[in-house]
């Protein structure tokens, strides 16, 4: 029997309502009775964190995750110090504001090798583990769609970020399995068997992908629109033990021209009756 879904796990991307600052996204997330949010990093500069921290439990609202920390890979040594600093702000902002998650978008250098780029990953995510549980904030590996493979992550599988977890094998290490960059995949079932025996499965992230799609990033669909069969990943991912929040992050340059409280409410029936 297919299990039907609420409103108490629908958690909201703030980057899926794009025109709206922090402070409206809380407010609107709110008054729709919307309970989870996750929050782009770009939205916390030069904000007091403890005030938004307050604000979001003034609203009730619990932060599912921090997007996005990673790009760890880089042919200089330099780059790939620095970018430790940057996952460790990330962690510092996590912390501040109650967020017991960063996402991770693992990055890729077009002048190394995916191999090396992947080697980099690793060692990049074991530097910071100790500083993470520290602050009591987990990293969620997102592998990425293949076509971003050049650019913005060399982890393109769900193997391959099993792979990644296996090999650093540390509470404090998952994944985020998003229906985008995953829905494509014949190993899909067994890849999401596996994270689950693993207890790694650490987000779940749901949208659609349009046929003909005009943009790589910014041309995805509400859940329904398009032909990823988001029910059936969604059960897959049940079935290996997650419950947590379920994530709506939608990039579209079509919705973002709607009107955003009227797009709230689209999500919320497509969260109902298509995921």
């Amino acid at each position: 029997m297919e299990n039907k879904l609420d409103l108490n796990r629908l958690c909201v991307h703030t980057q899926t309502t794009k025109p709206w600052d922090l402070e409206t996204c809380i407010k609107e997330y709110s008054k729709a009775g919307i309970q989870h949010l996750s929050i782009w990093r770009h939205l916390l500069e030069n904000q007091n964190l403890k005030e938004v921290r307050r604000t979001l439990q003034d609203h009730q609202l619990s932060v599912t995750s921090l997007v996005r920390g990673g790009f760890f890979t880089a042919v200089s040594q330099s780059d790939r110090k620095a970018a430790i600093e940057v996952n460790k702000k990330a962690i510092d902002e996590a912390e501040a504001i109650g967020a017991p998650l960063i996402v991770l978008v693992c990055g890729a250098d077009p002048n190394q090798s995916l191999e090396t780029s992947r080697a980099q990953i690793a060692d990049g995510i074991h530097e910071l583990l100790p500083y993470a549980k520290a602050a009591n904030v987990k990293l969620a590996i997102e592998p990425l769609h293949p076509m971003y493979a050049a650019d913005k992550s060399a982890v393109v599988s769900l193997a391959q970020a099993n792979d990644i977890a296996e090999q650093l094998n540390h509470p404090f290490v998952g994944i985020a399995i998003d229906v985008y960059h995953l829905w494509w995949d014949n190993q899909l079932e067994q890849e999401i068997e596996r994270c689950g025996k693993n207890n790694s499965i650490f987000a779940f992230h749901v949208c659609d992908w349009l046929s003909p799609t005009t943009d790589m990033l910014n041309d995805r669909g509400l859940m329904g629109e398009g032909t990823i069969p988001v029910k059936q990943i969604r059960n897959w991912v049940e079935q290996a033990g997650f419950q947590g929040p379920i994530e709506v992050e939608i990039f579209s340059e079509r919705l973002w021209k709607k009107n955003q409280t009227a797009f709230l409410n689209e999500i919320k029936e497509a969260y109902i009756q298509h995921t």
